[in-house]
């Protein structure tokens, strides 16, 4: 049997905020694949999710499978952060508040509004330029990028699930209100030192979407 922690949440069939299922992660990781550059930051990121894995009990065997790499390079990573030498894991619950992790909610939610809405939402042309680095992170674009996102759940609000919008309300009230908890979390010894702002919107980005199928 596999190794996994079970909250409360998962044992009423649901995963806890900072939880996932197998099936989840395999999402999140099929995802980031697709939406991360080729390169460091790629190896960064599984490096950083062998961490999370293991910190969430899964065995080595488990994450390897999912994470594609070998069982020996998932061990030599392990060991490094029992032992201390790595900053702890990253945290998988949505409800986090620094700027690129509400970005990327926002992008992952404009990808499902699309989706949803078979690519007539008016979101779709800035998501698509998202994805192939047409459009960037700046504060102009994701201000456009809001403004079209409330302009269809507006317009379709009969047709979608309620999980969209309140994922919304979430996400636009911490970009709105920058919390001082989020400014502190990227001090010296906290795992979003260590990840990039790219990664940290990547990562977000998938969680939301794989949070939003279970949520409709």
């Amino acid at each position: 049997m596999y190794n996994q922690v079970v909250t409360s949440a998962e044992q009423r069939g649901r995963p806890g905020p900072g939880a996932l299922t197998e099936e989840q992660a395999a999402l999140l990781l099929a995802g980031m694949n697709e939406v991360i550059r080729a390169g460091e930051e790629t190896r960064r990121l599984r490096a950083e999710m062998i961490k999370t894995f293991a910190d969430l009990g899964w065995t080595q065997d488990r994450i390897a499978r999912l994470t594609e790499v070998s069982q020996p390079a998932v061990s030599k990573q392990v060991a490094r952060y029992k032992r201390g030498e790595l900053p702890p894991p990253l945290e998988l619950s949505l409800q986090q508040y620094d700027t690129p992790w509400l970005e990327g909610r926002l992008w992952g939610l404009a990808e499902a509004l699309s989706e949803s809405l078979a690519d007539t939402a008016h979101c779709t042309r800035h998501v698509h330029a998202l994805a192939r680095g047409r459009k960037r992170f700046t504060p102009r674009h994701v201000d456009a990028l809001r403004r079209l996102v409330e302009e269809d759940l507006r317009a379709h609000r009969s047709d979608l699930p309620g999980a969209y919008r309140t994922a919304y309300d979430e996400i636009s009230r911490g970009l709105d209100v920058p919390s001082k908890a989020a400014a502190d979390m990227v001090g010296a010894g906290s795992s979003a030192a260590v990840v990039t702002a790219s990664m940290r919107r990547a990562l977000a980005q998938q969680i939301q979407r794989v949070r939003l199928r279970d949520d409709c």
